[in-house]
């Protein structure tokens, strides 16, 4: 698992850009405006995000477009995969031992 993963994830407008990009490519002005920042301000944190291997960016013209890499976000799943189903295990249990305390309980009344 890639900690500059979850790094350029942390903060909140490159986790925004992520999330807009996840319905397809846009430009860093079209980030920008829809993220209320300055091309510049966005231009940096799409950077971090490129060097963490989050995003690609092909030229357009004089425009940058930039789309999401799956690659980092799908390795990201399978690290917390190992988590999720640990959690679906305890919830399991947690389901079971309450269902025998409602049984009990019915058995009173």
């Amino acid at each position: 698992m890639n900690t500059a993963t979850f790094g350029a994830l942390a903060e909140p407008h490159r986790l925004g850009m992520v999330e807009l990009l996840r319905d397809g490519p846009l430009s860093v002005g079209d980030i920008a405006d829809r993220l209320a920042l300055g091309q510049p301000q966005a231009s940096k944190h799409l950077r971090v995000l490129s060097d963490a291997g989050l995003v690609e960016s092909e030229p357009v013209a004089n425009r940058r477009i930039y789309k999401l890499r799956p690659e980092p976000l799908q390795e990201m799943d399978q690290w917390l995969s190992a988590f999720r189903a640990s959690w679906e295990e305890r919830l399991d249990r947690l389901d079971a031992l309450l269902a025998e305390m409602q049984a009990k309980d019915d058995k009173r009344d």
